[in-house]
């Protein structure tokens, strides 16, 4: 049960060339950044990430596509990454950009058995149709477009102004769910037996991305004992969690700001 490795580096250790891996965070919140770190030492590549966004430049999984180790990336929001548009418009870089919510929802059906779902969002857009651009080649052509989904349309109910249900006719996608080989997801606290709980924003993807992997790693700043989280406050049920990295304070301390911003004293006197 006791689920605690010894080092970053062991606990990423039988990650190989071309896996998937669903990686947690949000922005640079919650990002499991000394796996990540393991991952760059250890030079693995031809990696598949899924995850909400890349990092940046020089933070969470920018130093993997920095160093030419991501082939693909399956996220929502890209925008603070240079390299990231440099890779992806050079025709180095394939990428799946995905609306946000419906990315959460593919983790989510990938780690309860669910094979897929129907959703309105991207009806009637390339999302559905086809024609994204996945990748492009070195002339700035689309080489790899995204094909279209089969869509179909059902009768939900609606509630009118007035206060009547009525049943209303709607077009929905349908999105596959999302299975990784390995999973990497940094956690506030958790014990030896993978129970996790995490803070504020890196709930948001973290605990989603854990039960979509095959295989999840945990980095906790903080390691307790079991029976010291009241079951009441866990966020994660160990059960997900194969592998338990402590982190070191100095590691736990460790974090990014994406954007700082401060007040401009001089206006305001």
């Amino acid at each position: 049960m006791d689920k605690v490795v010894s080092s970053p580096a062991e606990a990423v250790a039988d990650i190989r060339d071309g896996a998937t891996l669903a990686v947690g965070g949000f922005g640079l919140c919650g990002i499991p950044s000394v796996l990540i770190d393991s991952l760059r030492a250890s030079g693995v590549k031809d990696l598949e990430c899924v995850s909400n966004n890349c990092g940046v430049d020089d933070w969470g999984l920018g130093v993997l596509l920095a160093g030419g180790q991501i082939r693909r990336m399956v996220s929502s929001y890209v925008g603070e990454n240079k390299e990231f548009a440099r890779q992806y418009l050079s025709g180095e870089l394939e990428v799946e950009l995905t609306p946000q919510g419906t990315l959460a929802e593919k983790l989510r059906a990938g780690g309860s058995g669910i094979a897929g779902f129907w959703t309105r969002t991207g009806v009637a857009t390339q999302i559905a149709e086809g024609g994204l651009p996945w990748r492009y080649d070195s002339e700035g052509e689309v080489a790899l477009a995204s094909p279209p989904k089969e869509t179909r349309t059902f009768t939900v109910k609606e509630r009118t102004r007035e206060g009547e249900s009525l049943p209303v006719d709607h077009e929905f996608v349908l999105e596959e769910a999302i299975t990784a080989d390995f999973a990497l997801v940094r956690a506030w606290k958790g014990d030896r037996h993978g129970n996790l709980v995490f803070r504020t924003t890196s709930r948001n993807f973290n605990p989603l991305c854990a039960i979509a992997g095959l295989v999840t790693i945990a980095e906790v700043e903080e390691l307790v004992e079991p029976g010291d989280i009241e079951p009441d406050d866990v966020h994660l049920p160990g059960i997900y969690v194969q592998r338990v990295v402590p982190l070191t304070p100095e590691q736990a301390a460790d974090k990014r700001i994406e954007k700082r911003t401060v007040r401009d004293e001089k206006k305001e006197a």
